[in-house]
């Protein structure tokens, strides 16, 4: 059974305000993108890495990143698109005999081996699989004009996060089909998955840790959340 992980480093993260794309900015002395890029080296349930970067930075990463921390799973460093799920189609066409992908933002570099094992058990039993944590705050669902319409019994919903892991044949086959609609309103791979594809998606606890660097506060909070890391250990 191959696992392959497919690592997104293409986003231009413009609300980080920030020359540096999010996924190159330092983090205690190492960009971002090394820290989820390390735990899948580390992993004995990944086989196989692929990055999907910008055009202008696949050398980047090659040289500064892949070549400079010796990841010895990577396997290729591709193109991305102009948007997200471009990019994660362009990750799945590059995948060789692979039983089982691993979607995840370079951006989260909190993802853990437990994640890891947890996304590999779910998907084995049910198919596609993304990991999450329930959410801590009230949701409200509003209309256009802002004013509230109902809300949501917050025992049953989640915030989604990364890893998000399914069959490969499965995830390329709604992708393809998805390509033919209407893309604007989607967010992750899930979505896909539940719009064009035959699985209900199992959640899985992931950690409310893992978060995805979006804003120059984030970054203050990761140096924090790897300060308590180090000291763990």
């Amino acid at each position: 059974m191959k696992c392959t992980a497919i690592v997104l480093a293409a986003g231009q993260g413009k609300r980080m305000k920030s020359k540096v794309q999010k996924q190159f900015l330092e983090l205690k002395g190492k960009p971002v993108l090394y820290y989820s890029l390390a735990c899948f080296e580390k992993s004995e349930e990944i086989q196989e890495i692929l990055v999907v970067t910008g055009e202008e930075s696949i050398e980047f990463v090659k040289k500064e990143i892949i070549e400079i921390y010796g990841f010895q799973k990577v396997k290729a460093v591709v193109a991305g698109g102009k948007e997200r799920y471009d990019s994660v189609y362009n990750g799945l066409l590059a995948c060789e005999d692979c039983d089982y992908v691993f979607i995840h933002d370079g951006a989260r570099p909190f993802v853990t081996e437990e994640m890891i094992r947890r996304g590999k058990e779910a998907v084995l039993q049910y198919g596609a699989c993304a990991v999450g944590m329930p959410s801590k705050d009230t949701i409200k669902m509003v209309d256009d004009q802002g004013l509230v319409v109902c809300t949501p019994d917050r025992n049953r919903v989640w915030n989604i996060q990364t890893p998000q892991i399914f069959g490969y044949k499965e995830i390329r086959d709604a992708h393809e089909k998805a390509r033919t609609g209407d893309l604007s309103k989607v967010t992750d791979d899930a979505m896909i998955m539940e719009m064009y594809g035959n699985r209900k998606i199992k959640l899985v606890e992931g950690a409310y840790e893992n978060i995805k660097l979006t804003t120059p506060e984030d970054i203050l909070l990761a140096e924090k959340l790897l300060e308590k890391t180090v000291e763990k250990n």
